[in-house]
């Protein structure tokens, strides 16, 4: 017989419970080998590539990609195995296969249900036609059409050999119901055959699109998000009227977040409830820094940035403050030998924050070179779970945007961050009352009451002053 093997929604960290599939690189009934790329996996964190630890075949494809609806850690995903598997053994082995993980729990956490009486039999001539069928299809297909009483003859398989598939049923369900799409839609149109799914269907509508003759990206050329707004942005403006003041229809494209800003949403709704935020503002002069910069660079033969510097002197200054280097977890504060800097970066999905580990430890060239790593990986998407994890302190640098000063949103479980604006040029008094100009830079630091206080915070943030405005000591330790 041959060998089937399950694949599952995988656990990173011990806060993960559960994620979705963002796309599948492999289609059902196609072969892949070791190392290859199966699918993307996006978790409240990070966006993983999965690569198959097997040559094998992808037998079955249970959770199509580009779905909103997150999957338990543990749930079956997809079926893979040697070449010589049937259909038949396919649905055997999914048949008998238990979750483990979090489906498991959410499984075993429901109740056993009390017997419920027999259902009323449906009606004779639909259940002889289901059942008398000799038409391959999948057992979710037939008990979704017997459950909703769809009519099996008109309906074509796309599965392996013409087989149906559950998304074949449910696909030719959607033709014949009219979806309540939750708001104000132009007039009807004739129902389009077009196989999309339910978000591109809306966004479609909303927008007046008709989707039949799309090709669409999916699976099994299934019409997705991207495919919609791709048509969206392609179209031409219309033309003038030439009326003086013609009316132009302004309706919104709604889109729903995607679930990395879900997360970044519900994350900092959080912390800005729970966590008793204080802000310590003050500028700090960076004509030395600047200087120091432009040597420095041109010594180690790097390209360091102004931020690189501020990830280096918080480093040194957490140290030497070891009650601001922390982790807040309930009733508990945890305080750590070494700085982890995180860095807030603005990546496509959202805002994310890459760790400098031992950020005290290294020097400014070195911190360079992990920061444009970092970054990096960050626009492409490919931050893993390492990447991320933990951290006692961030920076959030808005200052190359020409943004003057502005307070963070604390990142739990850490204790405090660091929000650094533009640099400006001010008027200050020099040697023998004489006005001179100098380039400041503004800072504030948000700290977690509940572990930190006022005179604690601005202590650290009167070492970090010192260390900006004399930034040779960065090079001592």
């Amino acid at each position: 017989m041959s060998k089937l093997r399950a694949f599952t929604m995988p656990k990173w960290g011990i806060e993960m419970t559960e994620g979705t599939i963002a796309e599948w690189m492999v289609k059902e009934g196609e072969a892949f080998s070791k190392g290859q790329t199966l699918c993307l996996i996006e978790t409240s964190k990070i966006t993983n590539e999965v690569e198959a630890e097997f040559d094998g075949v992808a037998h079955r494809i249970l959770i199509e990609g580009g779905r909103e609806e997150a999957e338990p850690v543990g749930a079956l995903l997809a079926v893979f195995g040697d070449a010589g598997a049937s259909a038949a053994d396919v649905d055997a082995f999914i048949a008998d296969f238990r979750p483990a993980g979090e489906a498991g729990k959410a499984a075993a956490a429901v109740p056993a249900a009390t017997p419920a009486p027999p259902p009323a039999p449906a009606p004779a001539p639909v259940i002889a036609k289901r059942i008398e069928t000799n038409r391959p299809i999948s057992p979710e297909g037939l008990r979704y059409a017997q459950d909703h009483g769809i009519e099996l003859d008109d309906i074509a398989g796309s599965g392996r050999n013409g087989r149906i598939t559950l998304q074949d049923v449910m696909q030719a369900s959607r033709v014949a119901v009219a979806p309540h799409l939750g708001g104000p839609l132009p007039a009807p149109v004739e129902p389009s055959r077009a196989f999309a799914s339910p978000l591109a269907a809306r966004i479609a509508a909303s927008n007046g699109l008709d989707l039949a003759g799309i090709a669409g990206t999916g699976p099994r050329g299934r019409i997705c998000k991207a495919d919609v707004l791709s048509l969206i942005r392609s179209r031409e403006p219309a033309p003038a009227t030439g009326a003086p003041f013609a009316l132009v229809d302004n309706a919104p494209l709604v889109q729903p977040m995607d679930r990395i800003r879900k997360v970044v949403a519900q994350r900092l709704t959080t912390a800005k409830q729970t966590i008793p935020h204080f802000y310590l503002r003050m500028q700090v002069r960076v004509d030395a820094l600047l200087d120091l910069r432009r040597s420095a660079n041109l010594i180690l033969g790097s390209k360091a940035s102004i931020n690189d510097f501020l990830v280096r002197a918080a480093g040194l200054a957490l140290t030497r403050h070891p009650d601001v280097n922390i982790q807040v977890h309930g009733d508990s504060i945890h305080r750590f030998a070494h700085a982890d800097i995180a860095i807030a970066v603005a990546s496509p999905s959202g805002l994310v924050t890459p760790i400098v580990r031992q950020a005290n430890r290294m020097r400014v060239d070195r911190i360079a070179g992990e920061t444009r790593r970092l970054i990096e990986k960050a626009q492409a998407g490919k931050l893993g779970y390492e990447d991320m994890e933990g951290g006692t302190f961030s920076i959030s640098n808005l200052g190359m945007f020409g943004i003057d000063q502005f307070d963070a949103i604390i990142n739990p479980p850490q204790g405090a961050i660091l929000a650094v604006g533009g640099i400006t040029r001010e008027v200050a008094e020099g040697t023998g009352g004489q006005p001179v100009f100098e380039s400041r830079m503004s800072l504030s630091l948000s700290c977690d009451h509940r572990a930190i206080d006022g005179a604690l915070g601005a202590q650290f943030m009167a070492t970090l002053r010192d260390l900006i405005e004399n930034p040779e000591t960065l090079f001592a330790d």
